[in-house]
């Protein structure tokens, strides 16, 4: 490409996607603190990202969080979390009840306190503060019980602690942590994060809920109300949203959205009744209204106008825990169905004899192995002390929602007409599994998310490699050059693996190296031919997070089954055949995705099904003729 178009280019590339969505606004996340705060004004070399979901995207293979498999226990933390495992497991087989919390649409208030006498509660929170003092691995293997138990459970658990009161852990000063953590902690007292409302819904920027400063300056008055919070009909302790008049350094007043702790004993917090839910019945949904509460100014989280920066980075930090959940639900569903079709004869013959019985088996098999490697690597990078796994977090939460989705219901398909009645128990996991694509951020918003946030990285460095090539490096110019002739011309292996991949994995690290070469290709494509307008073009960001998200997989399982093979684990030839597998599929379907990118069928196809759609909008109703005619 030469450097007048890789100019072109980098001139069209803007931040306009971060004001357009929930999705593109979440780009503009927190970078370390050794990251340039103004890039554009900076005249250091632009920011090198040490995500690997960031760098695919330039078709660059970063290993250091990626290989070796980063997952590691030292002797004590593994004691610690035996010690939780039992009695949690145990509190699920004896204490609580997941049908009956199920039909009565709750949860009682004294299993939530035995359950917070384990420290499931506080799992994250330092032991100083009456927490468990857990990390973010042990925390994933905490929710995996969970979400094999009751998924009801896990999202009271999850509202609390991963979302409900994360705030005061992520950016509470010492006053507020030491307030109101040990009572969070222990279960004493209930959070619940406060942001979604009618008007917004994916776009959490476009919130009405205000908060006034008084005309002391000692607190804040807040007005508004919230739809759809969990944990909100008994929460003691709310992180909500409001919309607060921020004055920036030219003068200028404008509304931006802060984050507060406010308690219900303030006054003037109310809450709806229970909705009426598909599934997770057990976990209480309500709305949350505020009227005149007044907030002390102390209790702001982080600073003013910040606070949409506060609920990025809270639902980012606490994504983790919904494929963790999710992976412990699959096993649930995956060891019934062995049960089931090692047990069941039809046609003279037990089902698991039966070639399409095996097939499904096997891709339940494939799928709960790539949600598992992606859940604790994400988990173990977060210990280690990663700040940029943006990407990562989105694709796990994705992966995990659909994955346990899918493998839920080919595990009634397989039981049959018995695996449709509740006495089976596999109803209500598909039930309460449905709302995971959802909240949090909805699958579809995510794979925006994912999608928008490494084209802009990408973009920024094609921004300085124009740079440099108009400056004249000979041996840069020579290098690009040769890169894309390498790629027209199929020659292209992508970038090498080896010393990181274990040997026997050797064919499926190359087609995971393919397929990053390509997906970078790809995506520079992309970004030359829309510019800014990549934001628009929904129909191929959709097919390049798809990519986006085999890619990651595969070198997810690489790493984990590498590092299997490595220990000589008992069951690594056994991993080896999932993971030659998998890559197979997903190296497959990366090309079909990328292909489509470019294809003038497939351009044609994304205009015909806009159309048909914008026709049955327009009509308000069905547009064919019924066949009948009446």
């Amino acid at each position: 490409m030469s450097s007048t178009r890789i100019i072109r280019l980098s001139s069209r590339l803007t931040n306009k996607a971060a004001n357009r969505s929930y999705a593109a606004a979440a780009i503009n996340k927190e970078k370390p603190k050794d990251a340039p705060k103004k890039r554009a004004e900076s005249t250091k070399a632009i920011y090198d990202s040490p995500s690997f979901g960031m760098n695919m995207f330039r078709g660059l293979f970063q290993s250091s969080q990626v290989f070796p498999y980063p997952v590691s226990l030292d002797d004590e933390r593994r004691e610690t979390l035996s010690m939780i495992i039992g009695p949690a497991e145990k509190f699920f087989e004896e204490v609580n009840d997941a049908t009956k919390n199920d039909e009565e649409a709750k949860i009682p208030k004294e299993v939530l306190r035995q359950f917070g006498e384990l420290g499931a509660l506080g799992a994250v929170v330092p032991v100083e503060y009456e927490g468990a003092g857990l990390n973010n691995t042990q925390m994933a293997r905490l929710a995996e019980i969970v979400g094999a138990n009751d998924l009801a459970m896990g999202v009271v658990m999850g509202a609390h602690q991963s979302i409900g009161y994360k705030g005061i852990l992520l950016y509470g000063n010492e006053e507020q942590k030491k307030k109101y953590l040990p009572d969070l902690a222990t279960g004493r007292k209930f959070a619940a994060f406060c942001l979604t409302e009618p008007s917004s819904g994916s776009d959490a920027n476009s919130i009405r809920t205000r908060a006034v400063k008084s005309s002391d300056g000692k607190h804040y008055v807040i007005n508004g109300g919230k739809i759809w919070i969990s944990n909100g009909g008994f929460a003691d302790v709310f992180t909500v949203f409001a919309q607060t008049q921020v004055v920036g350094k030219d003068g200028v007043t404008k509304d931006k959205v802060s984050a507060f702790i406010v308690e219900r004993a303030y006054g003037g917090v109310t809450n709806g009744p229970p909705e009426k839910k598909m599934g997770i019945k057990g976990s209480n949904t309500a709305e949350v209204h505020f009227e005149d509460v007044k907030v002390p100014i102390e209790n702001m989280l982080g600073e003013e106008g910040e606070g949409f920066k506060v609920a990025m980075n809270i639902l980012n930090n606490g994504r983790f825990g919904i494929p963790a959940a999710c992976t412990g639900s699959m096993k649930h569903c995956i060891q019934k169905t062995i049960e089931h079709v090692t047990t069941r004869t039809q046609f003279g013959a037990k089902l698991e004899t039966y070639g399409m019985v095996k097939e499904k088996i096997a891709e339940m098999l494939l799928r709960h192995y790539v949600t598992e490697s992606i859940v604790y690597m994400l988990a173990a990078n977060m210990d280690k002390g990663a700040t940029e796994y943006q990407i990562e977090a989105a694709i796990g939460k994705i992966v995990g929602s659909e994955n346990a989705w899918w493998v839920c219901d080919e595990a009634i398909q397989l039981h049959g007409g018995m695996g449709f009645m509740k006495e089976c128990g596999l109803e209500r996991v598909l039930r309460d599994l449905r709302i995971f694509r959802i909240f949090e951020g909805a699958n579809d918003v995510m794979r925006l998310f994912v999608a928008l946030t490494g084209c802009q990285y990408a973009g920024m460095h094609l921004k300085e490699l124009a740079k440099k090539v108009q400056s004249g490096n000979l041996k840069l110019i020579f290098s690009e050059a040769q890169k894309r002739a390498s790629r027209s011309f199929g020659m292209s292996s992508g970038p090498s693996m080896s010393g990181v991949v274990h040997s026997a994995l050797t064919d499926s690290a190359k087609l995971a190296s393919i397929s990053i070469d390509q997906f970078g290709a790809a995506v520079e494509s992309l970004l030359r031919e829309h510019g800014k307008n990549v934001i628009d073009q929904q129909f191929l960001l959709r097919r390049i997070a798809d990519a986006a998200i085999d890619i990651y997989s595969m070198v997810a399982v690489l790493s984990r089954c590498s590092h299997a093979l490595e220990q000589n684990a008992p069951s690594m030839k056994h991993e080896q055949e999932i993971v030659d597998v998998f890559c197979k599929q997903a190296s497959k379907r990366v090309m079909v995705n990328l292909q489509a990118l470019k294809s003038d069928d497939s351009k044609k196809e994304f205009k015909q099904l806009a159309a048909m759609a914008e026709a049955v909008c327009k009509n308000g109703s069905l547009v064919q003729q019924h066949p009948l005619g009446v």
